[in-house]
């Protein structure tokens, strides 16, 4: 049995667990928001097990999914077209099966992805929350790093929203922040000056290399891309997840705008960073590594 960690009440946390052992200690519906921002390519360096998926022309699946078919359609349908998929469908599917279970009913869950794996995550989705349950595709557009010459360089991250109950979820737009007008003669003065609110296209920069909220951990996201989706999706003094939590900007948002958090993380030097990020405002904890399984 996972060990209980966490209250409602208690304080917020740094957790140094690996999140499969640790999410089953979480109630059930704690979290306003989750936002992940799991590795976008595990499945691919994993070492591979063969499985075989059988197609259910009767729907006998272990969980119903969009158009009526079962996971094991799902996953056959996956399997057939990319065989290392498996791997990673494996890794993050339980994943989001507990994300879905720890949303509160009007919770909204933020999947953070590239272009390598978002087609395959949108469908997963679809099939554990519900295809009605699909809310955005936010295109995070940024302009840093190399550019290719002989394609298109690629310069965005895909945000998969999706919410609990698609008829009381909680969206407050008058608390996100506005953004200068493309073509500001086209609108009046008194426009011009509020702004506009976002599309679901965002335009934001990367962590500054020189820049004060730098930590040093290599997938940090900027602050302003959470800030966004915590002052849309939750209220002052909800509590908020990360269990993919890295340098822990999650943790950092909350934390300024008055939320409350749980930060999770198996590896160390995500834990140091966010010790040090948030360490005076969060209890730093750690649970035991769970015994592995020879790999064979």
């Amino acid at each position: 049995m996972a060990p209980t960690l966490w209250a409602p009440d208690g304080s917020n946390l740094v957790v140094h667990a690996e999140n499969s052992v640790f999410l089953p200690a979480l109630p059930d519906g704690a979290f306003t928001l989750i936002y992940i921002d799991p590795p976008f390519n595990t499945g691919r360096v994993q070492r591979r097990q063969q499985t075989t998926m059988v197609r259910s022309s009767t729907g006998t699946g272990d969980r119903i999914g969009f158009s009526g078919r079962s996971y094991d359609t799902v996953k056959g349908a996956l399997h057939s077209y990319d065989d290392a998929f498996s791997d990673y469908w494996a890794f993050l599917e339980p994943r989001l099966v507990e994300a879905w279970r720890l949303l509160a009913d009007d919770g909204t869950l933020y999947l953070h992805l590239d272009y390598r794996e978002v087609h395959y995550a949108k469908v997963m989705l679809d099939a554990i929350f519900g295809r009605e349950c699909f809310l955005n595709e936010i295109i995070w557009a940024y302009d840093y790093g190399a550019r290719a010459k002989n394609r298109w360089p690629t310069k965005h991250d895909n945000i998969l929203v999706y919410v609990k109950n698609p008829s009381g979820y909680h969206f407050d737009n008058a608390a996100v922040d506005r953004e200068p007008y493309m073509a500001p003669g086209l609108v009046t003065p008194e426009k011009r000056a509020l702004g506009k609110l976002p599309t679901d296209v965002w335009w934001h920069t990367i962590v500054s290399p020189t820049g004060k909220e730098k930590t040093g951990y290599p997938t940090q996201k900027p602050e302003g891309l959470l800030k966004r989706m915590v002052s849309a999706s939750s209220r002052e003094g909800d509590w908020v997840l990360d269990f993919f939590a890295g340098s822990g900007t999650l943790g950092a948002v909350a934390r300024m705008l008055g939320r409350r958090f749980v930060c999770v993380d198996s590896n160390p030097q995500a834990v140091e960073v966010m010790a040090a990020r948030l360490g005076d405002s969060a209890d730093v904890v750690a649970l035991p590594a769970p015994e592995r399984a020879p790999v064979t």
